[in-house]
């Protein structure tokens, strides 16, 4: 979304006596606009004394809130609030309520950068009321309110403000705040999966934005574009039209943008598959995401490349920057330009789950004795975590152990794991090595999640007969205790190379004369959960 730019007011028909101020100020607005801040800072400051002077409290209003804005660009919130506030109130004392409803409405994004949402939007509907005589100004707020619910994740009231919005600026007569409109209109509709109408929203923008000049916008609304033409798999479109973006960022020296683009350019290569150019694509997008100080856009980017070497089959390097992706999200949990932090996360943890099932899928499938064990081990641990009162993250963190657990086992030669006799002793001490091979092999990849501690210690026992570093007792962490006896449970009630599958009956018979091996608890758990309600195969 596009936040409205809080605005400007000016007064052609000042009297002379302010005449000097207004040069001032309009001197200000000029540096702002070109980005020239510290002359911008200063001369806003000059147009502050030079008002007060001439006691023009038009002038007075406008400079401090421009300043307020611009205090707040440095991290000065105190400061900008206080310089908001005082604009406020000397609009209220020269009886100009619209001026009030500008210094409300730019209050309001200030707290609403701040994500103070419900502070914002009790100063959005101030300004709504103090400015509804003024239809351009009301269709900002209009704007900034559904800025607003669409951040808060109610999309039927983000959309029916856009809309109120692109209703007031048609009736202004203002283009720049059309065109704006349907630009967030069809940000809207792309997160609803409305493609069509998110098309005809982003042609109508742009075609203003053209029209108007507006370079930066022409170029979001191709970039923008390009999401809904790839969505609908029109691949060639989605290329050119983030190519075209790519080429006016690049005019005007917006990095962060040409972030976005590039990523986006990633996504069209990885969906064609061109893996290389994708892969360059988005380390360029993080690239830039990095020097831009994007947090959000780095995550993003990181995400997608995460997703690029899944398909690749490049698992390790999948997850270390499904990792990075996490840790950059769970630092965006305060930020208010990110809608549905929590959903993101949720689909990020749901692409961690799909990556390592997928990893121990492909361990298995050597092995048709074996396949599925590493599925059913999960769901047979999750069934006794639960049981223990294991919160969810934790149950997670049992689920992903489960499916790598065995990851160690490529490094064992096949025929000792189909050996269809009994192992010798250097066999069997071969096949130990494969908790601390699982462990080399995960060195570079770190999770959110602790589950190395299972990868390492499942085949531990309670009484300190388990490997490979005979812990004992509670030095074994209870999510290696869950998926060792879950582990042993599937083992024995599936065929294997060197036997038949056991009955259920069989299988908790043989384990009842080892429950030694894991804690009271965990055992009773499994047996009333698993064995007393079992859970079917691959459920």
């Amino acid at each position: 979304m596009i936040v409205q730019d809080p605005g400007s007011f000016t007064n052609a028909s000042a009297p002379a006596r302010e005449r000097c101020s207004s040069e001032i100020l309009a001197t200000a607005r000029e540096h702002e606009r070109s980005g020239r801040h510290a002359e911008a800072f200063r001369e806003f400051q000059l147009a502050i004394e030079s008002a007060e002077e001439e006691n023009a409290g038009i002038v007075l209003t406008e400079a401090l809130r421009r300043l307020a804005v611009l205090r707040h660009h440095r991290n000065e919130r105190v400061v900008a609030r206080d310089l908001c506030q005082r604009s406020y109130q000397v609009a209220l004392a020269i009886n100009e309520s619209l001026l009030a409803a500008e210094a409300m409405n730019t209050m309001a994004l200030l707290f609403f950068e701040a994500g103070e949402m419900e502070s914002a939007r009790e100063k959005f509907l101030a300004a709504l009321e103090l400015g509804s005589a003024r239809e351009e100004l009301r269709g900002r707020i209009l704007q900034n309110l559904g800025i607003l619910a669409n951040v808060e994740g109610d999309w039927t009231a983000a959309r029916d403000f856009y809309q109120q919005s692109l209703a007031a600026f048609v009736h202004a007569g203002d283009e720049g705040g059309c065109a704006l409109a349907y630009h967030n209109l069809g940000m809207i509709s792309s997160d609803r999966a409305l493609w069509e109408e998110a098309d005809g929203y982003y042609v109508k923008s742009h075609a203003i934005a053209s029209a108007l000049g507006d370079a930066h916008l022409q170029g979001l609304c191709l970039l923008n574009h390009s999401e809904v033409h790839l969505a609908r798999q029109h691949f060639d479109r989605a290329r050119d039209s983030a190519e075209a973006a790519l080429q006016t960022f690049d005019r005007l020296n917006a990095r962060l943008d040409k972030a976005d683009a590039y990523k986006v350019l990633g996504m069209v290569y990885r969906e064609t598959g061109r893996t290389s150019l994708a892969e360059s694509r988005f380390r360029d997008a993080i690239g830039l995401a990095v020097e831009s100080g994007s947090v959000l856009s780095e995550a993003e980017a990181s995400r997608e490349l995460a997703l690029l070497f899944q398909a690749m089959g490049r698992n390790q390097d999948a997850l270390r920057f499904l990792n990075t992706a996490h840790r950059l999200f769970g630092r965006l949990n305060a930020r208010v330009d990110l809608v549905d932090v929590g959903g993101k996360v949720a689909q990020l943890e749901g692409t961690y789950l799909a990556v390592v099932r997928d990893w121990g899928q492909s361990i298995e499938s050597a092995d048709s004795y074996t396949f599925g064990h590493c599925e059913r081990v999960a769901n047979y641990g999750i069934a006794v975590a639960s049981a223990l009162g294991l919160e969810e993250s934790e149950q997670t963190t049992i689920r992903l152990g489960a499916y790598l657990h065995d990851l160690g086992k490529v490094r064992v030669p096949h025929e000792i794991l189909n050996k269809p006799g009994k192992l010798t002793v250097e066999e069997f001490e071969i096949v130990q090595k494969h908790p601390e091979w699982g462990l080399e092999l995960l060195s570079a990849v770190e999770f959110p999640w602790d589950i190395k501690p299972i990868i390492r210690w499942h085949h531990e026992r309670y009484d300190g007969t388990g490997y490979p570093d005979r812990l004992k007792g509670e030095e074994i962490p209870l999510g290696a205790q869950i998926i060792c006896i879950v582990d042993v449970y599937d083992a024995l009630t599936t065929t294997r190379s060197y036997r038949a599958a056991m009955s259920r009956e069989e299988a908790v018979a043989r384990m009842e004369e080892s429950r030694h091996w894991w804690r009271e608890d965990v055992y009773q758990a499994f047996v009333t959960n698993i064995v007393s309600d079992p859970i079917s195969e691959g459920g």
